[in-house]
């Protein structure tokens, strides 16, 4: 079966509800598995079948509820471009707006008396409801024949209503006109929208920082020659040619030179790391030191800053658990307040004086109670401020934004979350399970110890030449550490033959020289050694022993280990300052785990584990009552990273593994676990902090409505400051410090 993940543009939404109804829609259409809408993105994100799922047919289902699924993203309309359409708006309908309120006033002041007041009235509301305000009550019209209630259909009720009151008036009902109010509540309304449409952009810009950081321009060779092309020209295998202070336009690997490499944007480390032929680098890092070139190995949406991009995308477009909660409650809530509502208009018609008491009592501290109403004003009056000041908007914004700016906080730092459980799940997680190879440890074997007889570089570089033509990885240990010892030219051997599971040997100038496994030295008759006491200790803490022998006799030995990474040490001693328990699970034997356990302070460890039976390990752990993060290099450890409450891939750069976690490390460093899990109790304490204050806003403020002490007017600012409110406080995340203080 072929499942395709696509997101898509979703114009028209203003609301949590929006966003529900559009997710029901899309989710209903056959070949359709999962759908997330995001009313913080304004994006859907679903999974299909493209064989059995017709995206045009998807687009005219939610067309017909009045929004528009844009099916190509070049279509939509850019943050930029929304601001400026909101802000005009909100300018010109309070431009008409604002002479009136003044003259309102002055009016109720006593200063003068107009006539034709009331018709004044009804002319200013009427294009500022009605035009200005005009996708608002189309929205309100098609949720109410749709039977689809949403938060426009509240403010369209509010200040249809309001609007309703001025054509009575002049009809020659015995109402008071709120026509004027009603353009005040599509104002504030408007004012509110501008800001959260604003402070949204702010808190989705990481996608576009990311794809801004770019080059658009490469300069390639062309038959021998240099020419400029656009990033979007480049082909696989074309050599790209970077100079010092210029981006990397694509992803490639150096085939010429050498340079320091700025890769800040992908991993967060601003220290310029080396770079050299045969090591790959990144689109959109900065070239900082020598001229190099490189061959192109990824274009377009293959390249790193587009998965990183796509990721990020997709991680904002998820829902955390708590979320359904929060979309249950709004899914019943705009029925529940018009029901309300209705309740509240009928009790202040029905039984005006159950509440006079009351309006008495509150008169004498907020100057906006007129006791004078008739009993059909003060209905409309109530109903109206409980209509608009009950929209569930904050509500459906307090997951999303924060989830948002986390997630774009997190690939700022190198850390790539892949969807929104992961959040919620690791703030819980109380035991994190460590792959040791390529996670604790470097993944390759290093030179530890030498011992000799000899003058130790004269050994090293008899050792390094015999070692020369093995393509064992503990050759290459020894002839890299030579290198890096000054050693750059070997001695000429002859007669070299590799022994299979035993070692090697080589003639030097007539003379036998072997390096071999110090179990094997009977075999080949050698039979003085003077270092089996040092090969007894380097075993005991568990390193390789290579022994380097004459035809008879060990002239030295060289140890070899899986090092530590530098930050390994640390890293743990973070995580268990967390209260986290920490387990190693390696396929390594008992002594080789038990000393880089207590080399890095870890509680547990797995040993002799093959990667297959990791996932056993993650169960047991599982069935002990204990939530499990696994980190692991993405590729043997994925059947243990998926079944984890949360899997943490560690990637290197391009390699990254990130299908195998829920959240990817790009820098493979492993403090950047401690970063991650600080994320995610940062994202998740601002998550509680605005359900609160969204659920605590509406339980406060409703009953408040309904017994008549909010003003239509003052109940929309309020609502408008509710859902700001919970933007900009999602937005503070951005301010949150992944590094732990020093000194602690």
């Amino acid at each position: 079966m072929n499942i395709k993940k696509l997101t898509l543009p979703v114009e028209g939404m203003t609301c949590a509800s929006c966003a529900n109804r559009v997710e029901k829609t899309i989710s209903k259409e056959e070949g359709v598995f999962s759908a997330n809408v995001n009313i913080s993105t304004e994006k859907a994100t679903f999974s299909y079948d493209p064989a059995k799922t017709d995206l045009n047919e998807i687009a005219r289902k939610v067309a017909s509820f009045g929004y528009r699924l844009v099916l190509e993203e070049k279509d939509a309309v850019e943050t930029e471009e929304k601001n400026r359409i909101a802000r005009n708006k909100l300018i010109i309908a309070w431009i008409i707006t604002a002479p009136a309120v003044v003259l309102m006033i002055l009016k109720m002041a006593g200063v003068f008396h107009l006539h034709f007041w009331d018709y004044l009235e009804v002319l200013i509301a009427l294009p500022v409801i009605f035009i200005i305000g005009g996708s608002v009550m189309k929205s309100a019209f098609l949720s109410a024949i749709r039977l689809a209630p949403g938060m426009d259909l509240l403010i369209g009720l509010g200040t249809f209503a309001s609007f309703a009151t001025g054509v009575m008036r002049i009809f020659g009902m015995n109402i008071a006109n709120y026509a004027l109010v009603g353009a005040m509540i599509m104002g504030f309304h408007l004012i509110g929208k501008y800001l959260e449409t604003s402070a949204k952009g702010k808190a989705s810009k990481a996608i576009r920082e990311l794809l801004k950081l770019g080059a658009k321009k490469a300069n390639i060779i062309v038959d021998g020659v240099e020419r400029e092309v656009s990033v979007g020209e480049l082909s696989i295998g074309d050599i790209m040619i970077i100079r010092p202070g210029e981006k990397i336009p694509t992803d490639g690997i150096i085939v010429d030179g050498v340079s320091a490499v700025d890769e800040s944007m992908a991993t967060g480390e601003s220290i310029p790391v080396e770079r050299g032929v045969g090591d790959e680098v990144i689109g959109a890092t900065i070239n900082q030191a020598g001229m190099i070139k490189a061959r192109v190995t990824k274009v377009g949406s293959d390249t790193f800053l587009s998965q990183m991009a796509r990721l990020v995308e997709e991680a904002q477009g998820s829902k955390v658990p708590i979320q359904e909660f929060a979309d249950r409650v709004t899914g019943i809530f705009v029925p529940a307040i018009l029901v309300i509502s209705v309740s509240v208009f009928l009790f202040w018609l029905i039984f005006p004086q159950a509440g006079r008491g009351i309006l008495e009592w509150g008169a004498r501290f907020i100057p906006w109670i007129d006791l004078g109403l008739n009993p059909l004003s003060q209905a409309i009056y109530a109903s109206v401020a409980t209509l608009v000041i009950a929209c569930p908007c904050a509500l459906g914004l307090a997951t999303p934004t924060a989830l948002m700016v986390g997630s774009g906080l997190g690939a700022k730092n190198g850390i790539l979350i892949r969807n929104g459980e992961a959040i919620q799940t690791m703030k819980s997680v109380d035991t994190i399970l460590f792959d040791k190879t390529g996670t604790i440890t470097k993944g390759k074997p290093e030179v530890t110890n030498i011992f000799t007889d000899m003058e130790r570089n004269v050994f090293l570089k008899l050792s390094a030449s015999v070692e020369y033509n093995s393509e064992h990885p503990l050759a290459k240990a020894v002839v890299d550490f030579a290198e890096s010892e000054g050693i750059n030219e070997f001695i000429d051997i002859k007669n070299f033959k590799a022994i299979p599971g035993k070692g090697v040997f080589a003639e030097i100038d007539g003379d036998k020289y072997y390096a071999l496994n110090p179990k094997f030295l009977n075999e080949f008759s050698i039979t003085e050694n003077p270092f089996d006491g040092q090969i007894g200790d380097l075993r005991a803490q568990g390193k390789t022993v290579l022994v380097f022998a004459g035809e008879t006799r060990v002239i030295g030995i060289i140890g070899v280990a899986d090092t530590l990474k530098e930050d390994s040490r640390q890293a743990i001693s973070e995580i268990k300052s967390m209260g986290i328990k920490t387990v190693m699970v390696t396929g390594d034997n008992s002594i080789t785990a038990k000393v880089i356990a207590d080399e890095v302070g870890i509680d547990k460890i797995y040993a002799e584990v093959m990667p297959d039976d990791k996932i056993g390990v993650v169960k047991k752990l599982q069935s002990e009552g204990r939530i499990v993060a696994m980190v692991g290099d993405g590729i043997n450890d994925a059947p243990a990273l998926k079944q984890s409450n949360v899997g943490i891939a560690l990637g290197t750069g391009t390699g990254i593994a990130i299908e195998a976690g829920d959240i990817t490390i790009v820098k493979g460093n492993l403090s950047e676990v401690g970063k991650a899990i600080r994320l995610s109790r940062a994202t998740f304490i601002k998550i509680r902090q605005n359900l609160f204050w969204a659920f605590f806003y509406n339980v406060v403020a409703i009953p408040l409505a309904a017994i008549g002490f909010l003003h239509p007017v003052i109940a929309e600012i309020a609502m408008a400051f509710s859902s700001v409110n919970v933007v900009t406080n999602s937005l503070r995340l951005r301010r949150v410090k992944l590094i732990e203080k020093q000194g602690r």
